[in-house]
């Protein structure tokens, strides 16, 4: 077996293994919801993170920089904005959002 045969296998493997993890965590925040305010919000906050670095963990498996899905996410959301998205519409969140990632940037 060739070494780049082994990387393809490996990232294969790995992606695998991020995808079940995802899964997990989508199903571990949605079953934590319904417990409703008893809830440590410092468990969903976990979810919601951990869901986050294992898609850009995903996209780096698929050959996406870090800064390319971040330019990715400003893009959909500089669109969402001058499309008037129904997230934009209710309290601006798209543009909050894309003001947060521009600033850290």
């Amino acid at each position: 077996m060739k070494k780049e045969d082994f990387n393809v296998m490996a990232n294969i493997k790995t992606l695998e293994k991020l995808k079940s993890q995802l899964l997990y965590i989508v199903a571990d925040f949605f079953g934590i919801l319904t417990k409703g305010s008893s809830v440590a919000q410092e468990t969903i906050l976990q979810c919601i993170s951990s869901g986050i670095i294992i898609f850009y963990f995903i996209g780096e498996k698929l050959g996406y920089s870090y800064s390319t899905i971040d330019e990715n996410i400003r893009k959909n959301l500089i669109v969402g904005i001058s499309e008037n998205d129904e997230l934009e519409k209710e309290d601006k969140s798209l543009s909050r959002l894309n003001s947060h990632i521009s600033k850290r940037n």
